[in-house]
């Protein structure tokens, strides 16, 4: 050819094998990341036919790099992680500790040095925010109180990769690898003097990124938003992202994804950070895909033949050994045992960050290109029965709950919290609603029943929403409703409506089922997201079902038809109709309300000649 095209053909090739790659992976219900893994094994150098670039395919993952940390750092929020501290942040410690520890463990059995040994662990101890993210969305788990623990404990995670992608440069020639950057060369082979240079030019690029950055990003954002042009408006985000990336490696010597980190966390605080981050997915999702593909090259798939025991070792640390960890650190949170299987399926994949400490480990001479195989083998394995981790969740639930003993010797007992209070006891509840599941809906319910006087007991997992509502003076009962005594402790036998505002389809079905057997003749109103899930609470005899997705649009179609100057008796008529004929959305077996004929443009035909 008259021209070099390599990096024309390695985009290309890359991108449409990841194309086909994950459209399989999603065929046989696994995440698409395992895809882009095998289309870039398929591409690299240990496999036959077309053989990418490896050194183009490498800057295009620092480009990736760049935007999937710019990605984290535009959704990092301070006010979730704050909201579950206090199991996230001991939680996720002691867990990258038992990891690290158990990596060095294996790294010296295997005849390794030390600093090879850290950057095992600590790769094998982060689990992948994209696998988490894309899994809970899947099961409706975002804004659970079980989906809210895991994705704090992986910003906690997340930020302890960051210090160690900070650190790691400079501590590299105490740990037998090649000091790398300016602390290297002018500590003078000082450890504390590399380590101390290190941590003051990250304090002084922090401190410029939120003095300056918080003030300049905005202003210049603001100034091309009043410019009208959404071409000039995505550019400004992708200039800020790799322009800071790019500017803190070579004036402060921190690594691109530390930079990019910042420069994110800084967009996130403008007023524009919502469309930033939708201008910029496109591409960053692109290069991500990129980035993926040029992991899935660099990894030799003889590894599984030559050291299959190796291989076996590094997936049983991360599936099992890192669930087990945190199922035993959420146990002795106070958590019950859904929560704690919950976190454990999260934490049992490995991802983005491992690849990205793992090349950085080899670059500095910690750690072998052997080392490098076993996680981006432990990476692909674990992701790919992560969705089995996910599946296993309820049978294991419902086994323990099965056998009491086991139940209570797991959870933990006399738990204040998982009881009504001392100045609810005695006072013969009864004819009162139970509310399990107090967030955004079950709030709306709760403060309309108190505004009119309806007596009332919450039940919900989020232990300090517990303490919240006992300081507002409501009763309120901490625990899974699924669990044996929850709904007792709330008086469901004398209870005369229960009401399930929570999204778990799975835990629905078996609160309905403990509260019948308790009280046969309790009603029952229910919130669900699948039109399904509406049909078999019909027929579970269930009193009323809301799809709420469905609602908001008849509640939109409602205003819409008002605005058209229908009167209001029409409205209803038309909006029930709608609501009626639909797959799902709501189901109501007694309406309270009788209501109004229907509009004589919505009649059959035949209802004109209805004489009777």
């Amino acid at each position: 050819m008259p021209h070099d095209i390599s990096l024309i053909a390695t985009i290309t090739m890359g991108l449409v094998l990841a194309f086909f790659g994950g459209l399989v992976a999603h065929r046989l219900r696994l995440p698409p990341l395992v895809g882009y893994l095998l289309a870039g094994v398929a591409l690299g150098p240990f496999t036959p036919g077309f053989i990418g670039d490896a050194n183009l395919a490498s800057q295009l993952a620092e480009i990736g790099v760049i935007l999937l940390m710019f990605g984290v750092g535009l959704h990092f929020s301070i006010k979730d992680l704050l909201a579950v501290r206090a199991i996230a942040l001991p939680g996720a410690i002691v867990q990258i500790a038992v990891a690290t520890g158990s990596g060095v463990a294996l790294a010296l059995l295997w005849g390794w040095g030390v600093g090879a040994g850290l950057v095992l662990g600590l790769a094998l101890s982060v689990a992948s925010t994209v696998v988490l993210l894309r899994a809970l969305e899947q099961r409706n788990g975002l804004d659970t109180v079980n989906g809210r623990i895991a994705v704090g404990w992986l910003i906690v995670e997340d930020l302890a990769m960051v210090l160690a992608l900070v650190l790691l440069p400079a501590l590299a020639g105490a740990l037998g690898g090649d000091a790398r950057g300016i602390a290297g060369h002018l500590s003078g082979g000082s450890v504390a003097a590399a380590l101390a240079l290190t941590v003051c030019k990250v304090a002084l690029f922090v401190a410029l990124v939120f003095l300056v950055g918080t003030r300049v990003v905005p202003w210049l954002l603001q100034l091309v938003a009043r410019t009208g042009s959404r071409e000039l408006f995505t550019l400004s985000v992708l200039a800020i992202a790799l322009g800071i990336a790019y500017g803190s490696a070579e004036l402060f010597g921190v690594s691109f994804a530390l930079g990019a980190f910042f420069a994110g966390v800084v967009l996130s605080e403008s007023d524009f950070s919502y469309q930033a981050a939708a201008d910029s997915l496109p591409l960053q999702d692109a290069f991500a895909v990129l980035f993926f593909v040029s992991v899935g090259m660099l990894f030799d798939p003889g590894i599984l033949v030559r050291q299959p025991l190796a291989v076996l070792a590094v997936v049983m640390l991360i599936v099992l050994g890192k669930s087990i960890a945190a199922f035993a650190i959420v146990l002795a949170r106070g958590y019950p045992v859904t929560t704690a299987l919950t976190v454990s399926a999260s934490l049992a994949q490995i991802g983005e960050f491992s690849f990205i400490l793992a090349g950085l480990g080899v670059t500095l001479g910690l750690l072998p290109p052997e080392g490098r195989d076993l996680i981006l083998a432990g990476a692909i394995l674990s992701i790919t029965l992560n969705p089995l981790m996910f599946a296993a969740v309820d049978p294991l639930a419902a086994w323990i709950r099965a056998r009491p003993r086991l139940k209570a010797l797991l959870e933990r007992s006399g738990d204040p919290l998982a009881a009504l209070p001392d100045k609810d006891r005695g006072t013969g509840w009864s004819e009162h609603a139970i509310i399990v599941g107090y967030g955004r809906v079950g709030e709306i319910i709760g403060d309309g029943l108190k505004a009119q006087g309806f007596p009332f007991v919450v039940i919900d997992e989020d232990r300090r929403r517990i303490e919240e509502l006992r300081k507002r003076g409501l009763t309120a009962i901490y625990g899974d409703a699924t669990a044996a005594g929850v709904l007792e402790a709330a008086g469901v036998e004398r209870a005369r409506l229960l009401i399930l505002a929570i999204p778990q389809g799975f835990q629905k079905r078996r609160i309905i089922e403990l509260a019948r057997q308790a009280n046969p003749h309790i009603e029952t109103a229910v919130r669900t997201h699948r039109a399904s899930e509406v049909a078999y609470l019909k027929d579970q005899g269930v009193g009323l079902a809301i799809m709420g997705t469905r609602e908001v649009a008849f509640g939109l179609l409602r205003y819409a038809l008002s605005r058209f100057g229908l009167p209001d008796d029409r409205v209803q008529a038309i909006v029930q109709t709608a609501r009626a004929s639909g797959e799902g959305g709501a189901f109501e077996r007694e309406p309270e309300i009788e209501l109004p004929d229907a509009a004589p443009e919505l009649r059959e035909r035949g209802d004109d000649n209805d004489t009777s």
